[in-house]
């Protein structure tokens, strides 16, 4: 019998792991898992279970910073799962076996008010230098004025980016023809992939706290509503363009926040299409359900709860608000890793 995983796998979903942590990348690579995300938050875990405590002796030792001991540590975090998933990129010729790196969260710190246009240089310069020589890595940006302003000039010089921090129509559609635009100055398109993570999960928190209105029968459906809708924007847009690997939605935050919500909620609505990143709780809980998942992605409620949904929620509104939560939620584990790292500097030294 199929596990509740391999038949969401079986039904077309491609899954990745929200994680880099070496031991987990095995157990759910065994699971069907086919990639990988990382961020701050990952990495400051990681260092917290003691278990790269030579890493971080052997780098404090080179003499580096915190700041690059940070970045060097998720390097080789990241490195060792690109091995792991490499024989699928191999295998898929570069449609899938996928690690995300993240670029430095610092720059979108409010507090640190950098002017866009300096963001933008930085993440193009950034961007070149963590994914050179890699074949499997994909860079990951986020949808602010600094990170969507940099797609197109990564992308012509055949950087494979991740556009994160997607709550709207507005941002995907200035990514997805950013990333348009870089990708036809390519001088081919057979290496072009791109992905684009819609955030679920966090605008139904959203709605219950801005938008109590909406109905017991249209609240916590506005997370699925808005990224199936958008995911049909992606998929009418690429149909014709004859590409030969997919340019994809990566369905993220899918873990579920509403205590009494089941486990599976966000994985099931999207089945059997794309990406979902889900959290290793959620693939644990998911696997353990006994649940056997079909075709779900193209499904969306009655128009009267899509009419109801497009008539309450301020898109502008709950774009604004997300995005700022986000960006906070992107510098802060940033600067926390890098407190932890300085502590760990001071421990490791006794």
């Amino acid at each position: 019998m199929s596990s509740p995983l391999k038949s969401l796998i079986a039904a077309g979903t491609k899954l990745w792991l929200d994680s880099i942590d070496p031991e987990l990348v095995q157990r759910n690579r065994a699971l069907g898992a086919t990639g990988a995300t990382s961020n701050p938050i990952i990495i400051a875990d990681l260092i917290k279970t003691g278990r790269f405590d030579q890493d971080l002796q052997r780098l404090m030792r080179d003499g580096l910073d915190d700041e690059n001991i940070a970045w060097q540590l998720t390097d080789m975090l990241v490195r060792q799962a690109q091995k792991v998933f490499q024989p699928v990129w191999e295998a898929t010729k570069g449609n899938d076996g996928y690690v995300s790196f993240e670029l430095d969260p610092l720059l979108e710190d409010p507090a640190l008010n950098v002017p866009v246009a300096e963001r933008t240089r930085k993440y193009v310069e950034l961007g070149k230098k963590w994914s050179a020589g890699h074949t499997n890595r994909m860079i990951k940006i986020p949808a602010t004025p600094g990170g969507l302003a940099a797609v197109e000039d990564l992308c012509a010089a055949g950087v494979t980016l991740n556009v994160t921090l997607i709550f709207s129509q507005r941002q995907y559609q200035i990514a997805r023809d950013s990333m348009w635009r870089g990708a036809q100055k390519r001088v081919a398109l057979t290496a072009f992939k791109s992905v684009y993570s819609i955030f679920v999960s966090r605008v139904d928190v959203y709605t219950e706290q801005h938008v109590p209105q909406l109905s017991p029968a249209a609240q916590g459906l506005v997370g699925i509503v808005n990224a199936k809708q958008i995911w049909q924007m992606n998929q009418q847009f690429w149909a014709d363009k004859k590409l030969p690997l997919q340019q994809e939605m990566i369905f993220a935050s899918t873990g579920t926040k509403k205590p009494g919500d089941p486990p599976w909620k966000y994985v099931e609505a999207f089945a059997a299409s794309d990406i979902e990143t889900n959290p290793p709780a959620t693939n644990d809980l998911v696997e353990a359900s006994g649940r056997s998942f079909t075709r779900q992605v193209d499904q969306l409620p009655p128009q009267a709860i899509l009419d109801e949904i497009a008539r309450l929620v301020d898109v502008q509104k709950l774009e604004a608000v997300l995005m700022a939560e986000g960006i906070k939620k992107f510098a802060d584990p940033q600067k926390a890793l890098l407190t932890l790292i300085a502590g760990k500097r001071k421990e490791l030294a006794k």
